[in-house]
């Protein structure tokens, strides 16, 4: 046994020093643990400083991915529950980070919880890392006690959050690659055989259609400035990431994402069981309802969604249930979602029942995104049979007029 000079804080952020013996500084973190204490540095007496090092965390050039963060909760949950300082904890997952920009983060809010700022804080100071989500259930942690049990729940709903993600991106890339190779051949036959035929129909000296006329002056146009095309997409993409981004742009969008036949339903089901998940997650931390329904609405994308949840935590603060607040938006969710929250409120278990809804609508998303392909597909031929059809039949609408003639 040795003894420690240590320096620790509550999860309130009340500080606290003294000696205290133990084995190792992974025995001395533990019994402060169990006094409701985080250990922030540690000298053995006689020895050297025991304090975590400056620790950094990772981002990717454009942000933090989610599988970062994921893994991170993970570790620090298990890091925690296993008695280490907090400091050191942080220390550790910064060696592991990959991302400069996140080990950056990591090593400043290190710093921070070193100098005696509490975690929560250091957290909702990244919100270009940290979802306010996030921000609020640690801060719940910390004043409750149980940051254990916090970043367990956090880490199952980024868990689920990444699942979901994968799923449509994977049911997504068949799509997308038929529709890049479509592409692909069609300014392609543009740019080297529509010239040619061109050159041919000049020389005959006939009359053409005009669509024809179009299919030419396009092959033509490409032929000559194909050197363009990197430019004209690159401003195509900015364009449209703009438009986006205005309010009009932005609602203009969802609304036909949500109309489209076979689209609109899957984003309707992962708008849902994002909802539920991050409520149930919420509200079993202990944010007020209304808190919660506030923050779940600046984690959702979809503009209605966003709206809806905005208006229904307005109705709920004057003292309305939550299932009817989101009655009049029965349009985009489902009866089940509304007798389910229903239900919770009779019964006290909303968070219990929003878990559980969570669950099905995961597997719904999932069951959808596995049949998004074998759906798809066939509106995919049908689009690239039109698109050759309406080449084909330019072309050969002169051809077909001028045998006529003869």
């Amino acid at each position: 046994m040795a003894k420690f000079s240590y320096i620790a804080k509550s999860f309130k952020g009340e500080p606290k020093s003294g000696f205290l013996d133990a084995r190792d500084l992974r025995e001395l973190a533990s019994a402060l643990r169990q006094q409701g204490y985080l250990l922030i540095s540690a000298e053995q007496k006689g020895g050297e400083v025991a304090r975590s090092r400056k620790f950094s965390f990772s981002l990717p050039f454009f942000g933090v991915s989610l599988v970062e963060k994921l893994m991170f909760t993970r570790n620090l949950r298990v890091m925690i529950g296993a008695g280490i300082s907090l400091p050191r904890a942080l220390n550790v997952l910064a060696i592991q980070s990959k991302s400069k920009k996140f080990k950056t983060a990591i090593s400043q809010m290190e710093k921070e919880i070193t100098e005696g700022k509490l975690f929560s804080d250091a957290v909702s100071r990244r919100k270009n890392i940290f979802s306010e989500i996030f921000s609020n259930m640690i801060k719940i942690g910390e004043e409750s006690g149980t940051m254990e049990n916090v970043l367990a729940t956090l880490a199952l709903q980024m868990e689920k959050e990444h699942e979901i993600r994968s799923r449509i991106m994977g049911a997504m890339m068949y799509p997308a690659v038929i529709l890049v190779a479509m592409f692909g051949i069609g300014i392609l036959m543009m740019i080297l055989v529509i010239p040619k035929l061109s050159q041919t129909f000049e020389e005959l000296n006939i009359e053409l259609p005009i669509t024809t006329r179009f299919v030419m002056g396009l092959g033509n146009f490409l032929a000559q400035f194909w050197y363009l095309l990197p430019f004209i997409f690159i401003a195509l993409i900015i364009f449209v990431a703009t438009a986006l981004k205005t309010k009009m742009g932005k609602l203009a969008a969802d609304t036909i994402f949500l109309k489209i036949p076979v689209i609109g339903p899957l984003i309707k089901k992962t708008n849902c069981a994002r909802f539920v998940r991050n409520l149930s997650s919420l509200i079993a931390s202990g944010v007020p309802i209304v808190r919660s329904l506030e923050i779940v609405s600046e984690s959702i994308g979809n503009i209605h969604y966003k709206k809806a949840l905005q208006e229904a935590s307005k109705k709920v603060e004057k003292g309305a249930k939550l299932s009817e607040s989101l009655a009049p938006y029965e349009n985009i969710f489902s009866a089940l979602v509304l007798q389910m929250i229903e239900i919770g409120e009779e019964t006290g278990e909303t968070s219990n029942m929003l878990a559980k809804l969570a669950e099905f609508y995961e597997e719904e998303v999932n069951n959808a995104s596995k049949n998004l392909s074998s759906i798809i597909e066939p509106i995919l031929m049908l689009i690239i049979g039109g698109a050759v059809g309406f080449f084909a039949i330019s072309m050969i609408q002169p051809i077909y007029g001028m045998l006529q003639n003869i």
